[in-house]
Protein backbone atom coordinates (compact mmCIF):
# COMPACT_ATOMS: atom_id res chain seq x y z
CA UNK A 1 0.00 0.00 0.00
CA UNK A 2 1.46 3.49 -0.63
CA UNK A 3 2.61 5.91 2.37
CA UNK A 4 2.34 9.17 2.77
CA UNK A 5 3.48 11.04 5.98
CA UNK A 6 1.71 14.58 6.70
CA UNK A 7 4.03 16.72 8.84
CA UNK A 8 2.02 19.48 10.63
CA UNK A 9 2.64 22.90 10.90
CA UNK A 10 3.73 22.14 14.49
CA UNK A 11 6.69 19.83 13.17
CA UNK A 12 4.27 16.52 14.66
CA UNK A 13 3.47 14.47 12.12
CA UNK A 14 1.24 11.06 11.03
CA UNK A 15 2.16 8.23 8.46
CA UNK A 16 -1.21 6.27 7.23
CA UNK A 17 -1.48 3.67 4.08
CA UNK A 18 -3.50 4.98 0.89
CA UNK A 19 -5.39 3.62 -1.24
CA UNK A 20 -3.58 3.04 -4.47
CA UNK A 21 -5.68 5.73 -6.92
CA UNK A 22 -6.42 7.90 -3.59
CA UNK A 23 -4.84 11.52 -3.91
CA UNK A 24 -3.30 13.42 -1.51
CA UNK A 25 -5.99 15.15 -0.52
CA UNK A 26 -8.62 12.79 -0.23
CA UNK A 27 -6.86 10.92 1.53
CA UNK A 28 -6.05 13.59 4.51
CA UNK A 29 -10.17 14.25 4.43
CA UNK A 30 -11.00 10.56 5.05
CA UNK A 31 -8.02 10.33 7.88
CA UNK A 32 -9.08 13.21 9.63
CA UNK A 33 -6.20 14.92 8.91
CA UNK A 34 -6.46 18.52 9.88
CA UNK A 35 -4.87 21.29 7.55
CA UNK A 36 -6.64 20.36 4.12
CA UNK A 37 -9.45 21.06 3.09
CA UNK A 38 -10.21 20.28 -0.24
CA UNK A 39 -13.17 22.73 -1.08
CA UNK A 40 -13.65 21.82 -4.55
CA UNK A 41 -13.56 18.20 -3.86
CA UNK A 42 -10.24 17.88 -6.05
CA UNK A 43 -11.02 19.22 -9.37
CA UNK A 44 -7.99 22.09 -9.01
CA UNK A 45 -10.29 24.53 -8.92
CA UNK A 46 -9.30 26.30 -5.08
CA UNK A 47 -5.85 25.42 -3.48
CA UNK A 48 -7.26 24.42 -0.18
CA UNK A 49 -5.32 21.38 -0.92
CA UNK A 50 -1.82 23.09 -0.86
CA UNK A 51 0.91 20.95 0.48
CA UNK A 52 4.85 21.46 0.33
CA UNK A 53 6.37 17.75 -1.41
CA UNK A 54 9.35 16.63 0.70
CA UNK A 55 12.34 14.82 -1.14
CA UNK A 56 10.38 13.89 -4.39
CA UNK A 57 9.79 16.59 -6.30
CA UNK A 58 11.36 15.20 -9.67
CA UNK A 59 9.91 11.46 -9.26
CA UNK A 60 6.42 13.66 -9.61
CA UNK A 61 4.33 14.53 -12.40
CA UNK A 62 5.16 17.54 -14.18
CA UNK A 63 2.80 20.28 -13.15
CA UNK A 64 -0.48 20.83 -15.60
CA UNK A 65 -1.42 24.23 -16.68
CA UNK A 66 -4.68 24.16 -13.84
CA UNK A 67 -2.98 23.19 -10.58
CA UNK A 68 0.08 25.40 -11.74
CA UNK A 69 -2.47 28.40 -12.42
CA UNK A 70 -4.12 27.70 -8.74
CA UNK A 71 -0.86 27.53 -6.99
CA UNK A 72 -0.28 31.35 -7.42
CA UNK A 73 -3.44 31.58 -5.36
CA UNK A 74 -2.41 29.66 -1.72
CA UNK A 75 -2.86 31.22 1.53
CA UNK A 76 0.40 30.55 2.67
CA UNK A 77 3.03 31.43 -0.41
CA UNK A 78 4.29 29.43 -3.16
CA UNK A 79 7.70 27.60 -2.86
CA UNK A 80 9.52 25.26 -5.21
CA UNK A 81 8.11 22.40 -4.10
CA UNK A 82 4.01 23.72 -3.64
CA UNK A 83 1.70 21.22 -4.85
CA UNK A 84 -1.98 20.63 -4.81
CA UNK A 85 -2.65 17.70 -3.14
CA UNK A 86 -5.62 16.97 -5.36
CA UNK A 87 -3.30 16.33 -8.17
CA UNK A 88 -0.86 13.56 -6.37
CA UNK A 89 -2.55 10.45 -6.54
CA UNK A 90 -1.26 6.83 -4.24
CA UNK A 91 -0.12 4.69 -6.41
CA UNK A 92 -0.02 6.20 -9.48
CA UNK A 93 2.41 9.22 -8.93
CA UNK A 94 3.55 7.74 -6.04
CA UNK A 95 4.77 4.93 -3.24
CA UNK A 96 5.66 6.98 -0.85
CA UNK A 97 5.57 10.39 -0.14
CA UNK A 98 5.58 13.45 2.45
CA UNK A 99 4.65 16.28 2.78
CA UNK A 100 4.38 19.27 4.93
CA UNK A 101 1.01 21.39 5.48
CA UNK A 102 0.97 25.03 5.48
CA UNK A 103 0.14 27.00 8.25
CA UNK A 104 -2.89 27.92 6.31
CA UNK A 105 -5.59 27.19 3.25
CA UNK A 106 -7.63 30.30 3.53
Amino acid sequence: MPKITFISPDASSRELEAEPGQSVMRASIVNSIGGIIGECGGQAMCATCHVYVEGVEGALPVLGDDEDEMLYCVASGREENSRLGCQLTAGDDFEEIVVRLPESQV
